[in-house]
Parts: structure tokens; C-alpha cells; sequence
């Protein structure tokens, strides 16, 4: 059974603040790109720089770090970063091949702009690849926080088949998703189709459904299914946690509700019955953008003859 493991702790998995933010801090990052050569991580003290008669302060990210930013749930395509602080920041990543970047990534955070816990994630990167990155941000009070630069090593290409049979890969279609986060498209950032897709840095979120989450999948033909996995997606505020769902499979027959017993990682539950699609219902969450982070069914397929 193929199914992804957790190597980290829990992404707290948030989206919207990104979208409202997105114009202020570009004038941010402009700022750190010109100060960036005045000071290193090391030093302690700040920097001052005066735009249109207005001073800003650049000091240190180290001088704010609770936990130093370190690469979690490295796949061969993508790779989460924590980053713990000690006082709320609007932080961003910015990541590529080399010094100059190319990319920038932040935490979204549906919940709040500024956060103390940052897991920003590094999206449709290529295998086998060395990548450097570096976390800047901005404090409550106007203060540019610059990080130091750090390396890592995204993992060679896998070519190892799924078993899930919610998986496209493996011929299911899904026929309906009660939303996804944004109106995104099912294969966007926070589409349906990420929470089959085997990786712990990417999910589904829905827009605002909490208890109305749902989504309906076609299987590759008819098959008897004897396990399920559920992993619910969680958000910093406590809202978006999904404590049990229940599946409805083409006979119009409804199983469960399923209880989720743990929020930080795989659930999976025995089930015994044949069908060629699979319903699962959100019945009781914490509300908000409900979603899930992986989900996966597995059985063998039938003689239809």
C-alpha cells in the first residue's frame, strides 16, 4: 500500500493572506533587495534606510527566531520550510537555483497576515536539484526582518506507482467537489486533486464549506474496497479540522460516520463493500475552509462479466 508519510509536523495549512497582502509586500521585498548587501545574518544590529522622507528599520530575522528556519517533507517536486518566531510576522520565501531566486512563496494563512508559526511550502520544483532559499518579513511595526541563505537537495525523481484508487492516475474522474478554495480549477493550488496526489505539502481546501465539504470520485470500474485513509487539513485557528465524514457509494447505501481520532496525521479505517464511486461528506468539523490534506481508498477491482 502506498500511501505518504508524515516526515514533519503538521502543515498548518493556510491560503488567503497571501492574496491580500500580495501588493503591500512587494514594496517590501524591493526593500530588502536594496539592503541586502548592507548587513549579514550575523550581525545583531539594525540598519536604517530612508525612503521618500520615511525611515525603515532592517534588523536580523535571527533577532526574532524562536526556531531557525529548516526544510521539512522534502519530495522530488516539493518541500515545506518551518520557521518559528517569537513575535508575529508577514514572512515570505524566496527560492530558486541559485542567489537570484526566481520564486517567492509565503505561509497562507487564512487566519491572520502576521503569524508566529511559518510553514510557507516551495511548489513545482525539479528533482535531484539543489535549491537556496531565504525567509524575510515584516513586523506589526514596520520592521524588515532578512534571514541567512540556506541549501538543500530536492529528492530524485520517483517513479513509483500509486494504489490509491481516488488517484487520476489510476483512471478515477472526479464528478463533483462542493468548491475549492478561491474557485480554483481542481488541479490549482488548492484543488480537489491535491488530496490524492501522495504528498503531505500540498491539499485540498474548500471555500468556506465546513460541514457542506464533499466531493464525488469515479473509480476506474467496480471494486471492493476494504481500506480508507483520511487525513483532514487544520488551520492555526483551530477551524477547518474535519472530526468525522461519511461515504456514500453507488448503491445510495451511506457508511460511517467515520471518527478522526488524530488531526496531524493518517487515519485509516477497515470497510468492506463494492462500488464503482465513492461520496465522502464532511459531518462534523470545526468549520471553515474544511478540506483534506491526503485521502486515499484501497481494495481490488471485479469481475464485471
Amino acid at each position: 500500500m502506498k500511501a505518504k508519510q508524515r516526515t514533519g509536523r503538521l502543515i498548518s495549512s493556510r491560503c488567503e493572506g497571501f492574496i491580500a497582502m500580495r501588493k503591500w509586500f512587494a514594496i517590501s521585498l524591493f526593500v530588502v533587495a536594496l539592503v541586502s548587501v548592507m548587513m549579514t545574518a550575523a550581525d545583531e544590529d539594525s540598519e536604517t534606510l530612508t525612503i521618500s522622507d520615511h525611515d525603515v528599520k532592517i534588523m536580523p530575522l535571527s533577532s526574532v527566531t524562536e526556531s531557525p528556519a529548516q526544510v521539512l517533507d522534502i519530495t522530488d517536486t516539493t518541500a515545506r520550510v518551518n520557521f518559528v518566531g517569537t513575535i508575529p510576522l508577514a514572512c515570505y520565501l524566496v527560492y530558486g537555483t541559485d542567489e537570484s531566486f526566481g520564486s517567492v512563496t509565503n505561509d497562507p494563512d487564512m487566519a491572520s497576515a502576521a503569524i508566529i508559526d511559518h510553514n510557507p511550502v516551495m511548489l513545482d520544483l525539479e528533482p535531484d536539484t539543489e535549491y537556496v532559499f531565504r525567509m524575510q518579513g515584516v513586523g506589526e511595526d514596520g520592521t524588515i526582518y532578512v534571514g541567512e541563505l540556506h541549501t538543500f537537495r530536492t529528492l530524485p525523481a520517483s517513479d513509483e506507482a500509486s494504489e490509491n484508487l481516488l488517484a487520476p492516475e489510476n483512471g478515477a474522474t472526479v464528478l463533483e467537489v462542493s468548491s475549492n478554495f478561491g474557485g480554483q480549477p481542481n488541479d490549482g493550488r488548492w484543488g480537489i486533486l491535491n488530496a490524492f496526489d501522495g504528498n503531505s505539502a500540498t491539499e485540498w481546501s474548500s471555500n468556506g464549506d465546513g460541514d457542506d465539504a464533499y466531493f464525488v470520485v469515479e473509480l476506474n470500474g467496480r471494486h471492493h474496497i476494504h481500506t480508507i485513509e483520511y487525513w483532514t487539513r487544520a488551520m492555526s485557528d483551530g477551524s477547518a479540522i474535519t472530526n468525522s465524514f461519511t461515504i456514500t457509494i453507488d448503491s445510495g447505501d451511506v457508511f460511517g460516520p467515520f471518527q478522526l481520532e488524530e488531526h496531524t496525521q493518517l487515519n485509516t479505517f477497515a470497510v468492506d463493500f463494492e462500488t464503482s464511486t465513492l461520496r465522502y461528506d464532511v459531518a462534523e468539523s470545526t468549520g471553515g475552509n474544511t478540506g483534506i490534506i491526503s485521502i486515499a481508498a484501497f481494495g481490488t477491482p471485479l469481475d464485471e462479466d
